[in-house]
């Protein structure tokens, strides 16, 4: 009974007096729930450039059939020989793909000079580590690419996960 009296008292009222219609429009449009965007689950599983290069490492160079084969039954020689193929291969799909090069060109063992503000993404100090060192010996020069050049996914969703397809022969 309250709120329809309520009711029947504010509708006059908005009726009635444009300076309580404006009052009573504001207070609303503050108060007004927003709306919640509908949350979109995506269709299925995404491919994602760490599925990308993976894909690409094993195309190019086997190096998923390598890593998940068990090597208890082979000798050093045939492991040898077969991780000549996989290195040159996976190293020329990243050398394709990111421009793999040096961070520093000095050979390992140089004294190289440190800058005044060492970025700790781009070195890593290790042995007597002191405030203000201005120069270190090479210990591993570093890599860097020089460039970014991931396939783009052109599969479809429901294989935007598979890393290699699987062959099969017919007849």
């Amino acid at each position: 009974m309250l709120r329809l009296a309520l009711g029947i008292r504010i509708f006059f009222k908005v009726l009635f007096s444009p300076r309580f219609a404006r009052a009573l429009w504001a207070w609303l449009e503050v108060w007004k729930t927003p709306a919640t965007p509908e949350s979109k689950e995506p269709d299925g599983p995404q491919r994602t450039p760490a599925i990308e290069l993976l894909a690409t490492l094993q195309r190019e160079g086997r190096l998923v059939d390598f890593l998940q084969e068990k090597l208890d039954g082979y000798s050093d020689a045939q492991v040898g020989a077969a991780v000549r193929d996989i290195h040159r291969d996976c190293a020329g799909a990243l050398n394709r793909v990111f421009g793999i090069a040096p961070l520093l060109e000095q050979e390992e063992g140089a004294i190289v000079s440190l800058p005044a503000e060492v970025d700790p993404g781009a070195w890593k100090l290790t042995g007597n580590v002191a405030p203000g060192a201005e120069s270190a010996r090479l210990c591993h020069h570093g890599w860097k690419i020089t460039r970014h050049e991931l396939p783009a996914w052109t599969g479809r969703d429901t294989s935007a996960w598979v890393v290699a397809p699987a062959e099969v022969e017919i007849g």
